[in-house]
């Protein structure tokens, strides 16, 4: 009788537990590294205290003691390090937070920041590793992680913006082709007037978008920026770190965080591996992948790779026409392609030159010539409109 009313109690216990976290059933385990932060292991336990009151399972690895965590005695970083793998590999963990993780080229890391304007969470893709030694290639492959690590954590349609960066006009002219082709892609539009799914500075700030597509260096930057700029930098107070690894050779969720995260946002990257853990991340980058490549993604960024080697080759030929005063200017063009478009106009004849204008990168013609620079330019593929 007695061990009855103690099962009793036990499932009151869970249940009561389950309404209260929201969390039914088995809980998410996820293992967190304590050494080598430059805040303490303190820092790190209480964050992981925060998350297992939300209902998550926390294995700490490091040398504290937290309430209602875990801990997994490592003696140092790399020991720690050696159990979060064996963990992961055994399936004992399902996701993983360190400060650090050798991932290999091809995956790159997606992360969730709060919009400073509007509390709004940005998934800013991507923020560490590299997708692609080609800027380009490597933006148009973090849009398809961004997009699978948005859906996995709950948002079922993500829209799509893409940072005003060098590469990124022909980026979305890849990205449109891939849509008009199937790829289900949801482009957000700019809060700025001129509109467009081409975001400034001001976008990031206002969550414009619910996926910024950037490369990871420029990423790594915003991140940084937006999650510790209210302690002047010692301190990440916002946000959920720099995010999983994804991409075809992801082994697990690891998520990183900075060695300068504070509580708030090591308690968040917790949590944010627990959804995404949840979400299948892997499944659904997988199936977003597919869906890509069902619209041309590998034949389109094939053909890319071999129209610049020919392009090159072709410009050396090329000789400008006699000069002529300029006057006129054509907007829209990638910067990465800018000296492409000037001597695509010199082949026909067309004296051009390159420059900067208000918005960005511009192509400069004669008053007489604008026109018809304008059609071959369109033609060419330099300008959408």
């Amino acid at each position: 009788m007695d061990q009855i009313k103690r099962d009793i109690a036990g499932i009151f216990n869970e249940l009561a537990d389950a309404l209260e976290t929201g969390q039914f059933g088995k809980k998410t385990r996820v293992a967190v590294i304590g050494p080598g932060s430059e805040l303490g292991e303190d820092n790190v336990i209480q964050a992981c205290v925060l998350a297992a009151k939300k209902g998550i399972e926390v294995l700490y690895l490091g040398n504290v003691q937290g309430e209602g965590v875990t801990t997994i005695p490592c003696s140092c970083a790399d020991d720690a390090f050696e159990k979060m793998e064996e963990l992961l590999s055994k399936g004992e963990a399902d996701a993983a937070v360190a400060m650090h993780y050798p991932f290999p080229i091809g995956v790159s890391t997606v992360g969730r920041v709060v919009a400073p304007a509007t509390g709004k969470d940005v998934y800013l893709a991507t923020t560490t590793g590299t997708t692609s030694t080609d800027r380009v290639e490597a933006m148009v492959l973090n849009t398809i992680a961004g997009v699978a690590t948005a859906k996995a954590d709950g948002i079922q349609s993500p829209t799509v913006g893409l940072l005003n960066l060098d590469g990124t006009r022909q980026v979305e002219g890849i990205l449109k082709e891939l849509k008009d082709n199937g790829y289900p892609l949801n482009f957000a539009s700019s809060g700025r007037s001129d509109g467009g799914a081409v975001m400034r500075g001001n976008d990031l700030l206002m969550a414009s978008q619910d996926v910024l597509v950037t490369d990871s260096l420029t990423g790594n930057v915003l991140m940084k920026v937006l999650s510790a700029f209210t302690s002047g930098g010692s301190y990440e107070t916002s946000g959920a770190g720099y995010g999983p690894g994804v991409g075809e050779k992801m082994s697990g969720i690891v998520m990183i965080v900075s060695r300068a995260s504070g509580v708030p946002v090591i308690a968040g990257a917790v949590a944010y591996a627990a959804s995404l853990a949840r979400g299948g991340l892997k499944s659904v980058y997988m199936n977003e992948l597919s869906l890509a490549r069902k619209a041309g993604l590998d034949r389109i960024l094939a053909e890319r790779r071999e129209a610049a080697a020919g392009k090159s080759a072709a410009a050396e030929t090329i000789a400008a026409p006699p000069s002529e005063v300029v006057t006129e200017q054509i907007e829209g063009i990638d910067v990465l392609d800018l000296e492409d478009a000037v001597h695509l106009l010199w082949s026909k004849k067309i004296y051009a030159e390159s420059g900067m204008g208000c918005t960005g990168p511009i192509v400069r013609v004669s008053e007489a010539n604008l026109e018809q620079a304008a059609v071959i330019l369109k033609d060419g593929g330099f300008v959408s409109e």
